[in-house]
């Protein structure tokens, strides 16, 4: 018996692989970026940047998401197992990033340490452990797909399923962003959305800009809404997963019956 076949450990050892690089490249990056505006250290308020690094930063973000998009859409063969890769190389990238910078600059001292974690369409502000509860929700959500599509063949999303999943990923998407939405309502910026990257008056207010508290109850919300849409699939799946089950504990007494005959 086994819960994985060799193809698919395969796969996943090499998504792994490709995160593990991504992670400690992007890391990496960033060290070279915190050397340059950051000597003494990253922290808010966050240190001026001209609009032409800003906009280079855009384009690595969006280099990095094509990046991650195009292996999943390379190594996955339907529309939901390149999905489930994409979730799985994602979340390995950005815990890895965060493990790297701890093994480069011991940094974060702790997980509810304030990070910029994304900027498009905007800066998106909150503690470390956030992006890494989100990352650790997309890698079991990514693996569940694979073990249910391993075990019992193509798997379906209902309706119901991907729209919980899509509001609460739009709810933490929210949750992200909410710090700079804020601002820019408060600042009265709304009818200048375009042009903020350009703006002198609006970048002056950012970069005197320190976030005081995250909005824990719009991301959780997200997160249980997403974690409810993956509870309910594997519900719809339970009996490939019950059957699974009982193999494993007929296997692990299998090895305790031989393991104690041997002694």
């Amino acid at each position: 018996m086994k819960i994985f076949t060799k193809n698919l450990l395969l796969k996943n050892f090499w998504v792994g692989i490709f995160g593990l690089a991504m992670g400690f490249l992007e890391a990496i990056v960033v060290i070279y970026l915190r050397d340059i505006y950051y000597p003494d250290g990253f922290g808010f308020p966050m240190s001026p940047v001209s609009p032409w690094m800003y906009f280079l930063e855009l384009i690595r973000e969006i280099a990095t998401i094509l990046m991650l998009l195009s292996m999943a859409i390379l190594i996955g063969k339907t529309r939901i197992q390149k999905t489930a890769y994409f979730l799985i190389a994602f979340g390995t990238w950005d815990i890895l990033y965060y493990v790297a910078l701890k093994v480069f600059l011991g940094w974060p001292p702790n997980l509810l340490t304030w990070d910029v974690l994304f900027l498009i369409p905007l800066p998106w502000l909150g503690p470390v452990l956030a992006p890494v509860l989100v990352s650790l929700t997309m890698i079991w959500i990514g693996t569940s797909i694979l073990f249910l599509e391993d075990r019992n063949g193509p798997v379906g999303l209902i309706p119901e399923e991907w729209w919980v999943w899509i509001g609460g990923a739009a709810l933490i998407f929210i949750s992200f962003i909410w710090n700079y939405s804020i601002l820019i309502l408060k600042s009265g910026f709304t009818s200048k959305l375009l042009t903020l990257a350009q703006n002198k008056e609006f970048l002056n207010i950012i970069y005197n800009y320190v976030p005081q508290s995250f909005n824990w109850s719009l991301f959780a919300a997200g997160e249980l809404l997403v974690i409810i849409g993956t509870i309910h699939l594997l519900i719809r799946y339970r009996r490939v997963i019950e059957y699974t089950g009982r193999e494993i504990i007929t296997e692990i007494n299998h090895l305790r019956h031989h393991f104690s005959r041997l002694h």
